[in-house]
């Protein structure tokens, strides 16, 4: 049977995001295979998802999009443009197209898609690909309401969504679209130091990995924010606190801030080509 919730949905593009929206929709459920196309330039791609998602797989994003309620936009940034401009004519009058490229204004798209075409933006997150993603969406002019919760029941499948004025996109993806890589870098240091101090390999990787998790929860689960937490854990001249003096004299956490602005800076400047 149908799924009224999730109309027909077309992927242009079979990486790894469109992958794991494929997976998280179909777990949910919020789509029945029947209902979701996928196109790619790779056979082997699109051999992959007809046989291990039972969904249909075509090299024609026009035949894709014939039929589709919902496109979701999920090729490179550098390959938008050209996808985008292919599809004028083709799209159905009432589709929604939902882009998860990265750096590209809804004013833009709008403008490659044609002049009716109501357009939903999303900044998606790695941790997507195991069902703990957060994406942050926002619609272009024509967008309505019930677009955007569409989208977001669509989004849900993959992890946590919110909706954010499109001006905010450009800090969403310092923070959130670049996040977890700021994480990764985070968990390498520490695993490297903990090695140094003997650990092996097998034992640093298992209390970075449970200690990073467990302080997410707890921070997650608590009524107080994080600096209250770690001060919690601080006790005066103890082995946290010889740690965090090391952390702040090297200015750290002036560090990160800054960081997040030039992720910030660079994607403003992506946007504009």
């Amino acid at each position: 049977m149908t799924n009224q919730r999730c109309g027909t949905v077309a992927f242009l593009g079979a990486g790894n995001m469109a992958e794991a929206l494929v997976r998280g929709l179909l777990a949910g459920p919020v789509c029945d295979s029947g209902q979701l196309v996928v196109t790619d330039v790779r056979p082997e791609r699109l051999a992959y998802f007809q046989s291990t998602f039972g969904v249909s797989g075509t090299a024609d994003n026009n035949v894709a999009v014939a039929q589709a309620d919902v496109v979701f936009l999920a090729v490179k940034p550098q390959q938008l443009r050209e996808v985008a401009e292919g599809l004028t004519g083709h799209l159905k009058a009432d589709a929604l197209v939902l882009s998860i490229a990265a750096g590209v204004r809804t004013a833009t798209l709008e403008q490659w898609l044609g002049p009716d075409v109501r357009v939903v933006r999303a900044m998606p997150n790695t941790p997507a690909l195991v069902g703990a993603g957060i994406t942050a969406i926002c619609g272009g002019r024509r967008a309505t309401a019930a677009d955007l919760a569409l989208a977001e029941t669509l989004l849900r499948a993959v992890g946590a969504v919110l909706q954010v004025n499109e001006p905010d996109m450009d800090a969403v993806t310092a923070v959130s679209g670049s996040g977890p890589a700021y994480v990764f870098y985070f968990m390498e240091a520490l695993m490297k130091g903990a090695q140094q101090l003997g650990l092996t390999s097998a034992v640093a990787r298992q209390l970075v990995l449970g200690t990073l998790a467990g302080a997410t929860k707890l921070a997650e689960q608590s009524d107080v924010g994080p600096e209250v937490l770690r001060e919690r854990v601080t006790s005066k001249g103890g082995t946290t606190a010889a740690a965090l003096e090391v952390v702040k004299a090297r200015q750290v956490a002036e560090a990160w801030v800054e960081a997040l602005a030039a992720a910030q800076r660079r994607s403003v400047e992506l946007s504009k080509g």
